[in-house]
């Protein structure tokens, strides 16, 4: 670590008292959007990416992590008071805050998911600050093949891991790989698929499929149900005495804590794969290491702490490969690379070497968000409670011009707001074929990666150098084949386990 970077990174934030505001309210707008059902941390991470354009790069990306960081813990208030889960990554949280809140201990739920998304949030710095540069000088090592192989690899994972159905994973990276093309090639600078559009000539911006994908897509998805009548009661009247529970009650969940962290940073590094999974993944671990597995599900902290800890670890790890590779983790953070691009700030082996400050700084801003994060949601709970009542019928038009004025920002051209349309119709259509949008994100930023480094892995085949000659990228390749094939067999296990139990119901019948 260089000391010096760290201390100019650092007064770049504390410094600067704009950016200390911005990362207040990008906390407090990332709670807004995490507790409210159907809108996401990636939504407002997305929403709020225009807002930056005239920011300095440490302003920006401090507003962006904050919001991420708000996003991902805001989930935990309507999984506990409403059992409906505000983000995905907070699923598991339900399982045991709810059932706790139902008792009459809402506060204590609450205060107990605050401090340890606190935690995990912690823990998952402590590892980027600790893991990145070292994972960047070994990356600035990397040719060719190596780059090759890193992006068929996380290609592969996201596949394999995105979800069951292998087909419908391969369908969505190969359409992003398709998008990808349009445009100048990467090497000969030859127009591929442009149709005489001159707007294609630069391809799609990748701000505008991210929109299209994830804002408008989870807009049409809310709007479904933005007028049947659903009855949800709101607790308002939720008091936390001091943190919500005791002293004792904290250093008992050390280790589920610790367990928890580490399974939400490795699933963070592991490119999309999000906070959901390793949220159950913990979740699970916790009740399998537990001396009482029966009362999980009752309404004990351990499910709580578990959940969360591992879902907010998972925020360092995302970031991991995304500043050191340049391939995201997750949703939020293949938004952040278009954050980073639009701050000419190139992800990277040198992201250190080149802009060391800005990434110092924004280790410092996501601490400062952390602290926020866990002040603004025990003292705010209640704002945030009256927030659910909000209904989506109003938030929904408003998200849409939003989305709309960010993507003409982004060039200046009405032709950004049709692609948007375009892809938000895309992406419905997707989600109601089962197709996820995360290999297509995947397929879109990798693609040229891929593409490009393939071609002189050609050249340099043709001098005689082949793949044996480097074991990493060797090593990388057998790990994506052997994730595609244990997808494969796995998902023909779960179609024969379907199909037996189908047949054992019908012959019930």
């Amino acid at each position: 670590m260089d000391l010096s970077l760290l201390v100019q990174g650092t007064m770049s934030v504390l410094a600067d008292p704009i950016t200390l505001v911005f990362i207040v309210i990008g906390v407090f707008v990332g709670i807004i959007f995490g507790a409210v059902p159907g809108l996401t941390a990636t939504l407002a991470v997305i929403m709020f990416l225009p807002v930056t354009y005239t920011m300095t790069s440490v302003q920006g990306l401090s507003t962006l992590i904050a919001l991420y960081v708000g996003g991902i813990s805001g989930g935990l208030v309507a999984a506990i008071l409403l059992n409906i889960p505000g983000t995905p990554s907070s699923i598991a949280t339900t399982f045991d805050g709810a059932p706790l809140a139902a008792k009459g201990e809402a506060g204590k739920a609450l205060g107990v998911g605050v401090v340890f998304s606190f935690v995990g949030t912690i823990f998952g710095l402590i590892m980027l600050v600790t893991i990145s540069p070292a994972l960047a000088s070994v990356a600035i090592q990397f040719g060719a093949f190596e780059y090759c192989a890193v992006a068929a690899c996380a290609l592969a994972l996201v596949i394999s891991l995105a979800g069951r159905d292998l087909v419908k994973g391969l369908m969505g990276a190969f359409f992003g790989l398709m998008i990808a093309t349009v445009g100048l090639s990467p090497v000969d600078s030859m127009k591929r698929f442009t149709f005489g559009v001159g707007e294609l000539t630069s391809g799609f911006a990748l701000l505008t499929i991210l929109i299209g994908l994830f804002a408008i897509t989870e807009v049409a998805k809310a709007a479904e149900d933005v007028r049947k009548k659903q009855d949800v009661r709101v607790e308002t009247n939720v008091k936390i005495k001091g943190f919500g529970f005791t002293l004792a009650e904290f250093f008992g969940q050390k280790w589920n804590a610790l367990r928890s962290s580490i399974i939400g940073c490795i699933i963070g590094i592991l490119p999309g794969i999000g906070g959901a999974i390793s949220g159950m993944l913990a979740y699970t671990a916790a009740k399998n290491q537990s001396k009482y597995p029966e009362k999980y599900g009752t309404g004990i902290i351990d499910g709580i702490v578990a959940s969360e800890t591992a879902n907010n670890a998972g925020i360092g790890g995302a970031l991991i490969p995304l500043l050191t590779l340049g391939i995201p983790g997750d949703a939020v953070t293949a938004i952040l690379l278009g954050g980073l691009m639009v701050h000419n700030i190139a992800p990277g082996p040198l992201i250190f070497e080149k802009s060391g400050v800005v990434m110092y700084g924004l280790f410092v801003a996501l601490f400062i968000a952390a602290l926020a994060m866990l002040f603004i949601e025990l003292f705010g709970i209640r704002i945030f409670i009256r927030v659910l009542t909000v209904p989506k019928r109003y938030l929904l038009p408003i998200i849409m011009v939003l989305c709309a004025i960010g993507a003409f920002g982004n060039s200046n051209r009405i032709f950004d707001v049709y692609c948007i349309m375009a892809f938000g119709l895309i992406g419905y259509g997707m989600v109601k074929v089962g197709i996820p949008s995360v290999p297509v994100i995947m397929g879109i930023i990798l693609g040229p990666i891929f593409e490009m480094n393939f071609r002189r892995v050609a050249q340099l085949q043709g001098s005689g150098e082949g793949l044996l000659d480097h074991p990493i990228a060797a090593f990388l390749t057998l790990v994506a084949v052997a994730a595609l094939i244990f997808s494969f067999v796995m998902n023909r296990r779960e179609a024969k386990k379907l199909a037996q139990a189908e047949a054992a119901s019908a012959a019930e019948k």
